[in-house]
């Protein structure tokens, strides 16, 4: 029996993603501060998608070109918009009934659009305005003749105006004039602005914040001497960050440097309003501005809500979740890193555990007299990274050093190339990016005078900072055959006319579809044999089509496969050809990152961690690394790991075959992986 199977639209899926981080604003049960912060990582991660993906939409429509293989872009983007209001409606709906009220409950009055009524707390706005924010404020009034640009991601207050001139209050139908004021909020690159939250006066008990919006708001009348002012709404642009770059050959440095400017005056992708605006001044500014109807985003009154992450926790202190108070590994409490590796492969499971060892290899390497080379890739790092710095040290200390810097990171470049400045004075040598491929694998290769080399491979970044909120898993090897494969992979990177013949590691360009292929193949091989065939894949995003495809088929042969995946999910469950396929998503207090691919029941015909994604950009258009768990103990934890997430009946949920997320009921006690995790690997350490 043929099929013609069904694929998920990538963005639409990705819109079901982010609504399950919505969804985490509304748990009760959840201290209020993290509710808040889910509230702002919805904003956040919308304001990217339309920057970026829905910049390419719009893009591919005005130039008649699909995006994928079938989708038309202008019906895709008429979906995403109606899907977005509704959401942008339950997310005004959360911060006004249901966050404000908890504030008020723990003794914090926050104003939404209604204002102070005590005369005391109006002086203070007052006051607070002329002494800290006019100064900030350059209000412009529209007429035919001022030319203004609406910056990128920068939320204005848009102004319908009457002269209060006695001409113009006889007047029997009053003309009215439009103004705009941009908020000066701080926000990078603008950190010399001014805080989104304004702390009124405690009274009565409570402790009164406002929005700056409404500050301003409040004092318009003094920036327009001479009109009345009718009403005041949020808007903003959002515009295209593509910076054009993943093509360029020649000098990607000084193309990047020109570029980066670029984002900021981009065309733009998205406008949004205040879904309550003024009929008339919503005309008048497409108007003005030549906003497409495709382009207009009804929004709530205040925007940017990733500002919420600055609210001021010490109102709410009891409502805030302490640091993790990360593990650190026995069998890595030794002097030095170096013994503890020859003796065995060790791996590491962040946030969990800490990331200070991946420094600590770095630094010994800095230090040690029998090394002399250190190759590492570099997709994104902390600013003032200790991972450069560690770099650094090394090629002080007269080692030979090469890092592989991706300029091409999106909203990274800027950090990417003044940290790849620093590193090049300290004598380290610097390969930049690789026109049409970004390198995202995350590898490092310590090479020793007396042969025996060291790796360290990882599914996510040489990053101290996000290593604290992201899950990850990192391998440290002196296995010989791998780091052979890691040498002949970062010769590959600096010369890919030479195709490496690797032993043990996947790398894209090179082997690592076909050779996820044949695994699926095995898993169906095993079930015409009479064996069980199981697939348990962990990852952020499946999108391609001709693995899912493969999938598809291994599920018809009886294959059983769970998958975990965070984001963009493309697999459709619930079909003939998906029964034997169950998808699940968790979101929870750190971000799952981490990516595992396991075949056979154990891993019995192969376990992987991985820096890649079964996406069209991972497998076609980025250098990724797949590496093998070989130890029996790892593989063990990692799968007891998995385990626990696939028994998650808090944080996970079950995807449908019409991108709803349902609450598994497995019966018996409660599992949220993450903290279960967390505990299993406190025991496994004592």
């Amino acid at each position: 029996m043929s099929f013609r199977y069904k694929y998920f639209n990538r963005d639409i899926s990705w819109l079901a993603f982010n609504y399950r981080v919505l969804e985490e604003a509304k748990d009760t049960t959840l201290p209020l501060y993290e509710q808040m912060s889910f509230l702002a990582i919805y904003s956040s991660n919308l304001d990217e998608f339309y920057r970026v993906r829905v910049a390419e939409y719009r893009n591919s429509a005005e130039i008649g070109r699909s995006m994928d293989e079938v989708s038309n872009p202008k019906i895709v983007l008429s979906r995403i918009n109606h899907i977005v209001s509704e959401h942008i409606v339950e997310m005004s709906d959360i911060l006004k009934n249901q966050i404000a009220p908890s504030l008020l409950k723990h003794g914090v009055r926050l104003y939404l659009g209604e204002m102070p009524e005590s005369p005391e707390h109006l002086k203070f706005v007052r006051d607070y305005f002329y002494r800290e924010v006019i100064p900030y404020l350059q209000p412009v009034l529209l007429t035919k003749g001022t030319r203004t640009f609406l910056r990128d991601n920068r939320p204005y207050l848009a102004l319908k105006l009457y002269s209060n001139s006695k001409r113009s209050r006889l007047a029997k139908h009053p003309h009215p004039s439009y103004a705009l004021v941009k908020l000066p909020l701080k926000d990078p690159p603008f950190f010399n602005d001014l805080p989104r939250f304004v702390e009124l006066p405690e009274s009565d008990g409570l402790k009164h914040i406002m929005f700056l919006d409404d500050v301003i708001r409040l004092n318009l009348h003094e920036l327009f001497p001479g009109y009345d002012i009718a009403g005041a709404w949020s808007i903003k642009v959002s515009r295209d960050a593509d910076l054009g770059v993943d093509l360029v050959e020649g000098d990607i440095v000084e193309v990047i440097k020109q570029n980066l400017s670029r984002r900021s005056t981009g065309e733009p992708s998205s406008f949004y309003h205040d879904r309550n605006i003024d009929a008339e001044m919503l005309k008048y500014l497409r108007k003005t501005f030549n906003f497409k109807e495709s382009e207009i985003v009804a929004s709530g009154r205040y925007l940017n809500l990733h500002h919420l992450t600055q609210f001021p926790k010490e109102l709410i202190k009891s409502e805030t979740l302490p640091p993790i108070q990360q593990i650190r590994p026995r069998s890595l409490q030794t002097l030095s890193m170096f013994d503890a590796i020859r003796q065995r492969d060790h791996v590491l499971h962040f946030p969990y555990q800490s990331f200070d060892y991946v420094i600590r290899l770095i630094n010994e390497a800095a230090i040690n007299p029998d090394v002399e080379e250190i190759k590492v890739t570099q997709y994104r790092v902390a600013t003032n990274s200790a991972v450069v710095n560690s770099l650094i040290a090394a090629a002080n200390n007269d080692k030979k050093v090469t890092v592989f810097v991706e300029l091409k990171a999106r909203f990274d470049e800027k950090n990417n190339l003044e940290l790849s400045e620093l590193m090049k004075e300290a004598g380290i040598k610097i390969i930049y990016s690789i026109p049409g491929l970004k390198v995202h694998a995350k590898m490092a290769l310590i090479r020793c005078r007396n042969g025996v080399d060291f790796a360290y491979l990882s599914t996510g970044n040489f990053n101290e900072k996000t290593a604290r909120q992201y899950t990850d898993h990192g391998l440290f090897t002196a296995d010989k055959t791998i780091t052979s494969d890691l040498v002949q992979a970062f010769d590959f990177l600096e010369n890919q006319n030479h195709l490496p013949e690797l032993q043990r590691l996947m790398l894209t360009q090179v082997n690592l579809k076909a050779s996820v292929i044949k695994l699926i193949d095995g898993e169906i091989d095993a079930v015409r044999r009479g064996e069980e065939g199981y697939i348990l894949l962990k990852m952020n995003g499946l999108q391609h089509r001709e693995l899912i495809a493969k999938l598809y088929e291994a599920s018809m042969a009886g294959v059983k496969i769970d998958l975990i995946i965070r984001g963009i999910c493309c697999l459709v469950p619930d079909q003939p050809y998906s029964q034997n396929i169950r998808i699940i998503r968790i979101v929870d207090r750190f971000l799952e990152h981490g990516r595992v691919w396991v075949f056979g029941r154990d891993g019995v015909r192969g376990m992987y961690l991985t820096s890649s994604d079964w996406m069209n950009r991972n497998l076609k258009r980025r250098i990724e690394m797949a590496f093998p768990i070989d130890n029996q103990s790892i593989r063990k934890e990692i799968l007891d790991i998995l385990e626990l997430q696939l028994a998650d009946n808090v944080k996970a949920r079950l995807i449908d075959e019409n991108l709803v997320g349902h609450l598994p009921s497995n019966g018996g006690e409660t599992v949220r992986a993450q903290f279960e995790i967390y505990n299993m690997l406190k025991r496994n350490n004592q």
